[in-house]
C-alpha cells in the first residue's frame, strides 16, 4: 500500500494526496468488533448457529436449542446413535438447520450435510458428499442463490495422503449441490490456520465473508477476487471467541450481529461487527 500512495503523491497536489491516504486508512481500519453479551453453555465446544428466536449449540453428536433473550435450553438432539461423530458448524435458512458434518479426524476425508426441522429440532434430510473431493466439510452458507462451502485440510498425521492446509478451500454450488466455482485462501491465512485449518465462516449482511480458524480469537473478513483464485484479505478482527463455527443473526436488520464460541470458558459470545 505505501508503494501504490507514493506513486499517486507525484501526480496530485499534497492536499489531494493526504485526502487520499486518510480515505485509504480508514477504509483499511474501519472495522472493529465488540462484545455485547454471553451466555454460559457447557455443550458449547464446536459451533453456534441463529434465528430470530433461538441459537443452536453444535458439539460433535449433539445441538442444543436455547432463547435468545435469556439462554435456556429448549430442545436438544442426539446423533451418537445415528453415527454423527463430528458436525463442524451449523446455518439456519427458512426454518431449517443445516449442518456441516465430517468424520474428522479420520482419513479418507468423508463429508455430509444434515438437515433439521429448527420448530422441532428433529433430522428431516441429508445430503452426502461421501469422500469429498474437496477435503473435510466444515461450514456452509447460501449467497445469492448459491451455497458456499468451506473444505478443511491440516496438517501433520491428521492430513489427507499428500496434502496439506494450504488445500483448504472455499467452493460454490448451485441448489442441487453442482460445483460451478472454487477459490483457495490466501498464504497469510494458511500460516495463521496451519496446523489446523479454517472452521468456521458465514455471509454478512454486509456482502462480506467472515471467516475463522480452529483456535484463534479472531474473524477473517474476506471477499472474493475480481480475477484469478484466491480469496482477497480485508483486515483481521480481534474477537472474543476461539475460533470454531460462528454465525450472524441474519433476523436483524442495520446491525451486525456475530454469535461465536469460547471453548475454554463454555461460553456463547453475542459481539457486534461494527
Amino acid at each position: 500500500m505505501y508503494s501504490c500512495l507514493v506513486m499517486i503523491s507525484f501526480k496530485m497536489p499534497f492536499r489531494i494526496f493526504l485526502v487520499v491516504q486518510i480515505f485509504v486508512l480508514h477504509n483499511a481500519f474501519s472495522q472493529s468488533l465488540t462484545e455485547l453479551r454471553q451466555f454460559e453453555v457447557k455443550e458449547a465446544k464446536q459451533a453456534v448457529a441463529v434465528d430470530a428466536t433461538f441459537f443452536y449449540v453444535i458439539n460433535n453428536s449433539t445441538i442444543t436449542k436455547h432463547t435468545k433473550n435469556d439462554g435456556k435450553q429448549v430442545a436438544s438432539w442426539d446423533g451418537t446413535r445415528e453415527g454423527i461423530v463430528h458436525l463442524n458448524s451449523g446455518v439456519v435458512i427458512n426454518g431449517k438447520l443445516y449442518c456441516a458434518n465430517s468424520n474428522y479426524p479420520e482419513i479418507p476425508m468423508t463429508s455430509s450435510v444434515e438437515i433439521f426441522d429448527v420448530k422441532t429440532l428433529t433430522h428431516v434430510d441429508t445430503h452426502s458428499f461421501g469422500i469429498a473431493q474437496h477435503g473435510s466439510l466444515t461450514w456452509l452458507d447460501q449467497k445469492d442463490g448459491h451455497w458456499f462451502i468451506g473444505f478443511a485440510h491440516y496438517a501433520g498425521k491428521e492430513a489427507s495422503e499428500g496434502r496439506d492446509v494450504r488445500w483448504t478451500s472455499l467452493v460454490k454450488y448451485d441448489m442441487e449441490w453442482r460445483q460451478v466455482e472454487a477459490w483457495v485462501f490466501p498464504k497469510n491465512l494458511i500460516d495463521l490456520f496451519t496446523p489446523k485449518s479454517n472452521s468456521g465462516g458465514t455471509w454478512g449482511t454486509d456482502g462480506l465473508l467472515y471467516c475463522t480458524g480452529h483456535d484463534r480469537a479472531e474473524v477473517y473478513v474476506l471477499k472474493l477476487p475480481k480475477s484469478g483464485y484466491t480469496l482477497v484479505h480485508v483486515r483481521t478482527l480481534p474477537a472474543p471467541i476461539n475460533g470454531q463455527g460462528i454465525a450472524i443473526d441474519k433476523s436483524v436488520k442495520n446491525q451486525q450481529l456475530l454469535y461465536g464460541i469460547n471453548r475454554p470458558t463454555h461460553t456463547i459470545t453475542v459481539s457486534e461487527i461494527k
